[in-house]
């Protein structure tokens, strides 16, 4: 794997591993939601590659939505004010909704999405998120669907960045800076 001077990374969770459970993660779905029409919102940009392989492993007719959100920005940690940058062009009222993440960390952005999606009348609201952080949550939120748990650690791979850098990874990966 190139790298930007000054960095190093260490695979964590290998493409092979995740395109497994992804496919665990489309069958539990599948079956969860069979005969609910189902809206997945993917939360741009980091679970657009996760919600592009989920979709392919739901087998169910599916409707897709995308918002931006930002507590990040170029740093490495959450400022804790979310931002909507992008919102949906769908009405999810009366509509069966996931959300899909690259990661849950704080907590803070999936608390306000989660509240901000029953505000507009979803029939139900269910997280799905490829990574999740717990010892860094500050707010509870219930992960309907999750990958992995990882440590506390900065990862890029598979859609995740660091200041637009290293999404393209088909692994996620520790970023050490040297």
């Amino acid at each position: 794997m190139q790298t930007y001077p000054g960095e190093q990374l260490e695979v964590l969770l290998a493409h092979s591993e995740i395109k497994h459970r992804v496919e665990n993660l489309g069958k539990r779905i599948t079956m969860d939601y069979d005969g609910k029409p189902l809206l997945l919102v993917g939360i741009l940009k980091g679970s657009f590659i996760f919600m592009a392989d989920l979709i392919r492993s739901i087998d169910l007719p599916v409707a897709i939505d995308f918002m931006a959100m930002s507590s990040y920005g170029a740093a490495t940690k959450s400022s804790g004010v979310v931002r909507i940058l992008k919102d949906l062009e769908q009405s999810v009222d009366g509509r069966h909704v996931l959300v899909v993440e690259d990661i849950v960390d704080t907590g803070l952005t999936l608390n306000y999405i989660f509240g901000h999606m029953r505000s507009r009348g979803a029939a139900s609201v269910k997280i799905c998120s490829l990574l999740d952080k717990p010892s860094r949550r500050q707010v509870a939120v219930p992960l309907h669907y999750k990958g992995f748990e990882i440590p506390d650690e900065f990862v890029v791979g598979y859609g995740l960045d660091v200041d637009e850098r290293y999404r393209n990874l088909p692994d996620v990966c520790r970023l050490i800076k040297e």
